[in-house]
């Protein structure tokens, strides 16, 4: 059974398509498993270049590529999965097309949009937890509070869906998400600006231990 890695890293925003696979080689060098290749600012055309790019990365370093926001990339790439947001192309209309050849991430702020993804969607993207630059037009922050009151409800009816914490998390905060009940974090300034990824990357998965994803 394939799995839900429990560090999900987020290419942060950069200026050429080669210094995202630059990133993502560092990143695979330091041994993460799971890459979410987002380029918001760049056509499909490029996007598509340089997901190819990365899927040779990542096969070389046995690490799953996700990419954001584009499932027919993701398909044409041989990505593992992509990755979608509140605003982009329906869950439902994703796994309808593609079935079970991609993994299908979702963003989610509260518990009503996880509720709507919840029978189509692999894992959840749940944030943010703080404010974070890294992302325009962010939706309410949930803080720990937050996590501690969505988590909860959504386990009772989906006890099995993995929830990974995104926005603005910090070393400090591995704890006490681990405690709210997420099966993990995605990361992105706090891995790319490290000087030590090698160490950062085995701390969070001490953290959370990997999870079985649903399908």
């Amino acid at each position: 059974m394939s799995k839900i890695s429990s560090l999900h890293y987020i290419t942060p925003n950069l200026d050429h398509p080669k210094d995202y696979l630059d990133a993502i080689h560092s990143y695979c060098e330091a041994g993460g498993k799971w890459v979410q290749l987002r380029m918001k600012a760049f056509p499909k055309a490029v996007i598509l270049r340089t997901a190819f790019g990365a899927k040779e990365i990542c096969d070389e370093f046995g690490c799953s590529l996700i990419i954001n926001d584009h499932p027919e990339i993701a398909h044409k790439s041989g990505a593992f999965g992509v990755h979608v947001g509140k605003k982009d192309k329906a869950v439902q209309d994703i796994r309808e097309r593609y079935g079970s050849r991609l993994v299908i991430g979702a963003t989610a702020n509260t518990l009503e949009d996880i509720l709507a993804v919840a029978n189509d969607a692999d894992y959840i993207g749940l944030g943010p937890f703080r404010f974070t630059s890294t992302k325009k037009d962010l939706s309410p922050t949930l803080g720990i509070t937050g996590y501690q009151s969505i988590i909860p409800k959504v386990k009772n009816v989906y006890p099995a869906l993995p929830i990974i914490g995104i926005g603005g998390i910090v070393t400090e905060d591995f704890p006490s998400l681990k405690a709210s009940g997420l099966s993990g974090v995605a990361v992105s300034g706090l891995l790319h600006q490290s000087n030590h990824p090698q160490e950062l990357i085995k701390e969070i998965q001490n953290t959370f231990d990997y999870v079985d994803y649903r399908q």
